[in-house]
């Protein structure tokens, strides 16, 4: 018995439903649509609705099951995609105003492996201006708001896939990280998230008209946003197919070999150049306890070099984006953008040649120690921001308003320089003076064990609990 609407119900559940027969992918869809329909207005995460086909889409799967085929893993699952991937027919506007008309010719490879395993897409969700900032704004479709309240910006830059997958508009929300886009919105609105590791889901824009820098390459990823820990396992076996378009795709199954004992977490609290909030430290500690409690043996440890490697990944970024982004950043982005761009250039300063060959060289050896910590710890336990999430704008209001939001995000943004697997998800609600504020966790893995991240985090959840229900509850 179903003792909730269908637009509540979380991928891998609803999956199990469409698949059996008990749900028509017609009657989900039409759930998701009008759940968007009703409260999209009000947040703007949806910048595209796509209901109308996505109906027919659905009926097309309903009576495709009804003539014997077999649904795909994904049969009638409602799903967002993020407004700079291409998907064909669509504008990959990725936020900018003079790229409004810039239609995809076909779908990238992660919205041909969502299709395919039968998931429909909704609607296009929201994303800031050349998807690189910490919140969501652009001057072509507005803000998106997130749905505990306007006091907590949605974060960046899959703000509107989070804002729509923990507001109910879909069960699954794709985004994209190159320095924490898809944790940034999680950790915004309480949502989860794994961040996978280089490799694992084939990614390609056919729309573009050069390949994107080295680093660009091996920094950013593609993957999903839930509800809930094991929507994840629903759903990225599908994201993770192969496709020849992306010639560097790892070709490894979603689940690695068992291991045996209890699993070592390393635990730090860690945070540079900052003072770790009460309230973080908190839910550190409520994440740790619940890991225990699920049989994880959870360490102290010290992570190495942390500061060195995240600043020296966003500052080897940023001499990568000033050469091959700034003259379209300059040429197409707004002054907003383009005085944020400069202030990151002032905070993460782009290297010369030399020093730019010298430190990319260098990213081996940080990688090499996170390896050998790996080895003995499979998971690390660590903040993900060092206080609550911050308001809308404070990434734009100066030196103090980049490093309080975009600046802290050492433990971000280091993951993607290292390409290792970072989940995202939150151990606790906050009830702040300026209103309830999710805080979050993260919790490292080993390469290519996205598989081992995502059962701590349903571990964490069995004891804490959804943060979904609890918005819901607030009406």
């Amino acid at each position: 018995m179903i003792d909730r609407p269908l637009w509540q119900l979380g991928a891998a559940t609803l999956s199990d439903l469409t698949r059996r027969g008990e749900v028509r992918a017609e009657d989900a869809v039409q759930a998701a649509v009008e759940r968007m329909r009703a409260v999209n207005p009000d947040l703007n995460a949806v910048v595209v609705d796509l209901g109308e086909a996505a109906l027919e889409r659905a009926r097309m799967l309903d009576k495709a099951r009804a003539a014997g085929a077999t649904p795909g893993a994904l049969h009638g699952v409602p799903v967002t995609i993020k407004i700079n991937v291409d998907q064909e027919g669509q504008a990959t506007s990725n936020g900018v105003v003079a790229l409004k008309d810039a239609i995809a010719p076909e779908d990238a490879p992660l919205v041909k492996n969502l299709q395919d395993a039968g998931a429909v897409v909704i609607g296009r969700t929201n994303t800031p201006e050349f998807s690189f900032r910490a919140d969501t704004d652009n001057p072509l479709f507005g803000r998106t708001h997130n749905p505990w309240g306007r006091h907590i910006s949605t974060g960046g830059s899959s703000g509107g896939a989070s804002s729509a997958v923990m507001s109910g508009m879909g069960a699954l929300a794709h985004g994209n990280d190159i320095g924490g886009s898809l944790r940034f919105p999680a950790a915004a609105t309480g949502a989860v998230t794994v961040k996978p590791g280089l490799g694992r889901v084939p990614a390609w824009n056919p729309s573009q008209k050069a390949e994107r820098g080295m680093l660009a390459q091996s920094m950013s990823v593609q993957g999903l946003i839930v509800r809930e820990a094991r929507d994840l396992h629903a759903a990225m076996p599908a994201m993770i197919a192969a496709d020849p378009r992306d010639p560097f795709h790892v070709p490894l199954p979603w689940r690695g070999e068992k291991l045996e004992g209890p699993i070592r977490v390393g635990f730090t609290r860690e945070v540079h150049d900052a003072e770790l909030h009460p309230e973080v430290a908190g839910a550190l500690d409520d994440a740790r306890a619940a890991l225990t409690d699920a049989g994880y043996q959870v360490e102290e440890i010290n992570p190495p070099a942390l500061r060195e490697t995240a600043i020296e990944g966003y500052r080897a970024l940023m001499t990568e984006v000033k050469h091959l982004m700034g003259p379209d950043i300059a040429a197409m982005g707004s002054e907003t953008i383009r005085t944020l761009f400069d202030r990151y250039f002032q905070h993460f300063p782009p290297f010369k040649p030399t020093e730019y060959l010298q430190i990319i060289a260098r990213r081996t050896h940080h990688a090499r120690r996170w390896s050998e910590l790996l080895t003995t710890h499979p998971l690390v336990l660590t903040p993900f921001l060092p206080a609550p999430f911050f308001a809308p704008d404070r990434d734009i209001e100066g030196d103090e308003g980049l490093r309080d939001s975009l600046g802290a995000g050492h433990w971000s943004f280091s993951m993607n320089y290292l390409g290792l697997p970072a989940g995202n998800m939150p151990a606790r609600l906050s009830e702040l003076p300026q209103g309830p504020v999710p805080v979050s966790v993260q919790i490292v893995g080993r390469r290519w064990r996205e598989d081992l991240v995502v059962d701590a985090m349903a571990a964490i959840e069995a004891r804490l609990g959804r943060l979904c229900d609890k918005l819901w509850a607030r009406g």
